[in-house]
């Protein structure tokens, strides 16, 4: 009698790359409240406000776009997963 098969090694590489991409887009928020906030480390008589406003509206453009490249690569790595989401639910509804 054998006992149970021992788990491979290393994740598949789909299934890899999908969780990696989700780890992306939980510190993309983080990693743009940073961006944000570096201005306020900028030496104060030296910087133009101009030169602030231009750059927050770029981290604000280039997070938006991050974000919306993300949730497409994650639609599509969710789309091509086969998993338990495609079953029917098969809980008992409440009574």
């Amino acid at each position: 009698m054998r006992g149970p098969e021992p788990r491979p090694l290393f994740l598949v590489r789909a299934s890899y790359r999908r969780r990696r991409l989700r780890d992306a887009a939980r510190l993309a928020p983080a990693a743009a409240a940073l961006l944000w906030t570096l201005p306020l480390i900028w030496p104060r008589g030296e910087t133009r406000i101009s030169v602030v406003l231009v750059y927050l509206f770029v981290v604000w453009g280039l997070s938006v776009a991050v974000a919306a490249l993300m949730a497409r690569a994650l639609l599509r790595a969710d789309a091509a997963e086969p998993g338990p989401r495609d079953a029917p639910d098969e809980r008992e509804p409440p009574e």
